[in-house]
């Protein structure tokens, strides 16, 4: 069994930066992904990386502007936001035991962190 919790979020204006963490129990050799969630909108894929920390993905809307990272020694992961934009607003979900874009992948879930971005 694996738990997740995230931490980091809040409220940040447009072009500024926040870094989520998600501290996982148990084993961390699995491949892990950031979600995200809009009001109204379907849980969708922004980051991932492997068990070693060798291969990262990201979404189109998000490349060049997020780094997914890894401490495997203190089995956390992070997510590092720079030049937020107003539709980065969402709760953001970390996922373990998976690998890929797609959310039914994961077996494993935090309970979210909101990130606000205001203009």
């Amino acid at each position: 069994q694996v738990q997740l919790v995230e931490s980091g979020g809040g409220l940040v204006q447009a072009g500024g930066s926040l870094r989520l963490s998600c501290a996982a129990s148990g084993s961390s050799t699995y491949g892990m992904g950031w979600f995200r969630q809009a009001p109204g909108k379907v849980r969708e894929f922004v980051a991932n990386i492997n068990w070693s920390g060798s291969r990262t993905s990201y979404a189109d809307s998000v490349k060049g502007r997020f780094t997914v990272s890894r401490d495997s020694a203190k089995n956390t992961v992070y997510l590092q936001m720079n030049s937020l934009k107003d539709e980065d607003t969402a709760v953001y979900y970390c996922a373990a035991s998976g690998y890929g874009d797609n959310p039914l992948k994961y077996a494993y879930w935090g309970p979210g962190t909101q990130v606000t971005v205001s203009s």
